[in-house]
């Protein structure tokens, strides 16, 4: 077979490829609907019945696996009377999450390096070409084809004959305004809309954000424009973002109340668990993890007021929305009852509806809440104390289960000189430029810590050291790869890594201890490489 026969066939195999990549995302899309409103599986049903021709027919043998178990989900929930249970949600979410990583961070696998870009490209629209041109090159660091345009016209012809996948328009592109009128134009006879972000150097008044808002701008950037925070922002509106169910706990002695009130969140794709028992709550809030609680006012054992001051005691639990759900309808009780821990009172019988919405929007309120406690400002990653919770929270898991876990810490080679020599803003950017990095090529499962400075952290379940080291190892040489646009010259960094493996009965605190301990060697034995730890 000629050179050029080749070539058209990894096109083709790249084509069919797309074609089923795209069916997942239509999964996915449904999938994520269907957690705003009641269960209704057969428009999930037959999007995935699409996906599995498609993946049979261009022989995606993952896609194929993963479209037959969400079917067979979907057919035990007909045998339930169409009814999803916390079992069939947590499976169909697991499904998803792994449909997620193969359709929406899937690898090129056709693609060789003779083969032109064929992921659709981010359209720039900057006044200052030199700019644009400087971002495009930061993005494509990233892997992220971008393309800018000197002139209106030149957009208008780039869009007529390929749409991108988003466009970031400057708001005085091609003349005061002119932006704003431009991105507004080629998105009226879309009839899917473009994700579409405006910048603008200075800061804006509130008209200017008014009309970016009408013209479908879903961001709006001014000052500095930084490349890696850019691409998160593009990254999460144009793939589907990673949907995980809520949890919620309920606690009543009554089981029949119980199982109605979980049946009925069940009904709104939401995973419950129910404790009879209120006397084992703090051991199942720490196995659940709930993101929100509904609590009986009156149990046996105890109140639910009197539980819920014992939750609260708990500085973990702290933000964890309570919700009473009783038949107590003496409004000076509910008031009391509120006061003593509780974030809603909800008076028995109540339509399911008014359940639903109340648990959905107080649980969204909690995650964002709780999102901004537990991240870093500047990465976004978790801060130093939440990842050491969650090497604490998977070490017990790993210990229970008997799989391995291990933990590695990363810090950026010579990096004071970084600061010394381009200043902290170039700094900040080398450390939104690895976070970013991190979370592209790292798994949902993994946890990334900023653990301070230029130092992080990685925790990666059912993962060994050896197995660690060599995900890492490929992560360090990429990173070192990229250039920085710098004056008199570009900046290049790279980073070294200490990795320990849970390999015996240690507590968090050694196991961090022995991650650095490696990265200790790592940084005495030359930098810019990856070290086990070795007792």
């Amino acid at each position: 077979m000629s050179e050029q026969e080749d070539l058209s066939s990894d096109r083709l195999k790249h084509h069919f490829a797309q074609r089923v990549i795209h069916q997942a995302r239509q999964v996915l899309e449904v999938w994520q609907r269907l957690q705003e409103r009641e269960w209704n599986d057969t428009e999930l049903a037959e999007a995935n019945l699409r996906l599995l021709r498609y993946a049979e027919r261009f022989g995606q043998d993952e896609h194929a696996q993963l479209a037959r178990s969400i079917g067979q989900c979907l057919e035990a929930s007909g045998a339930n009377k169409g009814r999803l249970n916390s079992a069939l949600i947590t499976e169909l979410n697991q499904l998803m999450q792994r449909l997620s990583r193969t359709g929406l961070r899937h690898g090129d696998q056709y693609e060789q390096t003779f083969l032109p870009p064929l992921r659709k490209p981010v359209y720039v629209g900057l006044q200052d070409r030199e700019r644009a041109e400087r971002l495009a090159q930061q993005l494509e660091f990233f892997g992220l084809s971008a393309q800018s345009f000197a002139t209106a016209n030149a957009f208008r012809a780039a869009m007529r004959e390929r749409h991108p996948a988003a466009i970031l328009m400057e708001v005085d592109f091609a003349g005061i305004g002119k932006g704003l009128e431009l991105a507004n134009e080629v998105q009226q006879d879309l009839e899917q809309k473009l994700p579409l972000l405006f910048y603008s150097e200075e800061e804006t008044d509130t008209p200017t954000r008014l009309a970016a808002v009408r013209a479908g701008g879903q961001e709006f950037f001014t000052g500095s424009l930084d490349a890696s925070t850019l691409l998160e922002r593009i990254e999460v509106l144009t793939h589907v973002s990673q949907y995980e169910p809520f949890r919620v706990l309920i606690i009543d002695d009554s089981r029949a109340q119980a199982t109605h009130t979980e049946r009925v969140l069940n009904s709104a794709g939401i995973i419950t668990q129910t404790l009879t028992d209120p006397i084992k709550t703090m051991s199942v809030l720490a196995e659940f993890q709930p993101d929100l609680i509904i609590l009986d006012m009156y149990m046996p054992e105890c109140s639910g007021t009197e539980l819920a001051q014992v939750i609260r005691h708990n500085d973990r639990y702290v933000s964890v929305p309570i919700i009473y759900l009783s038949a107590e309808d003496d409004l000076d009780k509910q008031l009391d009852a509120m006061s003593e821990g509780g974030d809603d009172f909800l008076t028995k019988p109540i339509k399911p509806r008014h359940l639903i919405a109340t648990v959905r929007n107080r649980a969204e309120r909690a995650r964002n809440l709780k999102s901004r406690m537990v991240r870093d400002s500047l990465t976004g990653l978790y801060n130093h104390t939440h990842i050491l919770q969650l090497l604490d929270d998977t070490r017990t898991r790993a210990r229970r289960d008997n799989l391995p876990v291990t933990f590695a810490m990363l810090d950026i080679d010579h990096f004071k000189k970084v600061n010394d020599v381009y200043g902290h803003p170039m700094g900040d950017r080398v450390i939104k430029s690895l976070a970013l990095f991190l979370k592209q090529r790292l798994r949902k499962t993994d946890h990334i810590g900023r653990y301070g400075g230029e130092e992080f952290a990685v925790v990666l379940p059912n993962t060994d050291a050896a197995t660690a080291a060599k995900v890492l190892d490929g992560i360090r040489q990429r990173f070192a790869e990229i250039h920085y646009p710098a004056s008199p010259q570009d900046l290049s960094c790279t980073f070294s890594c200490g990795i320990a493996q849970l390999l015996d009965d240690v507590d968090s605190n050694e196991l961090s201890k022995r991650a650095d301990q490696a990265l200790y060697v790592a940084k005495h034995g030359g930098r810019n490489r990856v070290d086990i730890f070795e007792s």
